[in-house]
């Protein structure tokens, strides 16, 4: 009796022990830099972005009562205070004939004014003295031959303090290098974000053409309805 053997196709294609197996695609490899480049932009872009938030979302915020300084207008409040000076302060042998410090001091504490000295003006008659800082202005004057002042003082509410405060506008020296700072800061961010997206290959195209959008349509706002 003859046997018939069956084979089934699949046995027939089907490699041999010790055929090669078939070539796999070689994963595309890309220099070292790269990756160590792309890994740091996110760091710095990652902490830079949480380091400065806080002065990203305070003046974003007065970036808008800024524009709005109507919707405020009714926090200013205007006081008047009155008292007397030593009059000695205000007839000395100094070569302006007036005690600045002890002038300034005594109305700091008596009158309760704040801020800077922004002007100090001495004639035969009277002083005049300004402080100013953000959001308050207070002006004196004080008679030289009794001693008596005269105070006003302006508190234009909590808006106007950090409107002041964004614009670095009677802050002192010091708020100023801060504005700098969150400036920079705010470059920073951009930078190093516009480097990750260099290395995201999916969103990059559509990246570069919102970053472009969005400066052709600043550049079209500002031509059209900028006067």
């Amino acid at each position: 009796m003859q046997r018939t053997l069956i084979i089934s196709r699949s046995a027939v294609e089907a490699p041999q022990l010790g055929d090669a197996a078939p070539s796999a695609a070689v994963p595309v490899t890309r220099p070292p830099w790269r990756r160590r480049v792309a890994k740091l932009s996110r760091w710095l872009h990652i902490y830079g972005s949480m380091a400065s938030l806080a002065l990203v979302l305070f003046f974003a915020v007065t970036g808008i009562t800024l524009n709005h300084q109507d919707w405020f207008a009714n926090q200013q409040v205007t006081v008047e205070r009155h008292g007397t000076i030593n009059p000695s302060w205000l007839r000395t042998p100094a070569p302006d004939g007036v005690d600045k410090l002890q002038v300034v001091e005594y109305l700091r504490s008596s009158a309760g004014l704040r801020g800077a000295l922004s002007d100090f003006r001495i004639d035969d008659g009277q002083c005049e003295l300004v402080f100013k800082g953000p959001g308050y202005e207070a002006s004196a004057q004080v008679d030289r031959t009794t001693g008596r002042f005269d105070v006003t003082e302006t508190r234009m509410g909590f808006a106007a303090l950090i409107n002041d405060l964004h614009k670095g506008r009677d802050t002192g020296g010091v708020w100023k290098a801060a504005i700098d700072v969150s400036a920079a800061l705010l470059v920073f961010i951009a930078v190093t974000g516009l480097i990750l997206l260099y290395f995201v290959h999916k969103y990059r195209l559509a990246g570069i053409i919102l970053f472009g959008a969005g400066a052709v349509i600043t550049y079209i706002v500002y031509v059209a309805w900028v006067p």
